[in-house]
C-alpha cells in the first residue's frame, strides 16, 4: 500500500456535522444538507471538498461498530468571516498524517481502512494519533462512481521506545 508521511499545516475550516456510527452511517444526509450552502461561503481556498471524522479516544482500541463518532462536511476557507448561520467554523490544528491514495466506491472501502489499520499501520513507526482523520475529495473525485479518486488522511505519530 503506497503512502506518504506529510505535516499538514492548520486548516480553517467551515461545515457540518452529525453524530453517527458506523452502523448507522448519515453521511450522504449530512453532504446533501450541506451541498446547497457551499456556494455562499466566503473566502474559500478551493474547490476541494474535506469529509472529516473525530472520533473519541479509545474509539479504535476498544472497536464497535456501533460506537458514536463525529463527521463533518467542509470546505477550507481562508479566514473565519461570516459564514452562513447553518454552519460552524472547525480549525484543524495540522500536524503529522500518513496519505494515501484511495480509489473507487465509498462502498468498497471497507478493506482499504482495514488494510490499513491492520497491515500499514502496525508495520510502520508510527502509532494512531488521537486526531481528526479526513478525505480530501478534489478535481478527481466522482460521486460513486468507480473511478473515483480522494486522499486519505490518517494522524500518526512516531511510535514510543518500549510501546
Amino acid at each position: 500500500m503506497d503512502s506518504k508521511i506529510v505535516t499538514i499545516e492548520k486548516k480553517y475550516l467551515v461545515g457540518k456535522k452529525l453524530e453517527m456510527s458506523l452502523t448507522n452511517q448519515l453521511t450522504s444526509i449530512l453532504w446533501k444538507s450541506f451541498q446547497p450552502i457551499i456556494p455562499t461561503i466566503q473566502h474559500r481556498n478551493s474547490n476541494e471538498l474535506i469529509s472529516l471524522s473525530m472520533y473519541p479516544a479509545g474509539y479504535f482500541q476498544s472497536f464497535d461498530p456501533n460506537a458514536m463518532f463525529q463527521k463533518w462536511a467542509l470546505v477550507e476557507v481562508s479566514k473565519f468571516f461570516d459564514f452562513p448561520p447553518e454552519t460552524e467554523g472547525f480549525t484543524l490544528d495540522g500536524g503529522l498524517y500518513a496519505e494515501f491514495l484511495y480509489k473507487g466506491l465509498p462502498s468498497e472501502a471497507g478493506p482499504f481502512f482495514h488494510s490499513i489499520f491492520m497491515d500499514w499501520l502496525p508495520n510502520s513507526n508510527f502509532q494512531l494519533d488521537n486526531r481528526p482523520h479526513f478525505e480530501v475529495m478534489g478535481e478527481k473525485y466522482k460521486n460513486n462512481d468507480p473511478e473515483s479518486e480522494e486522499l486519505v488522511y490518517i494522524p500518526i505519530q512516531e511510535t514510543q521506545k518500549g510501546t
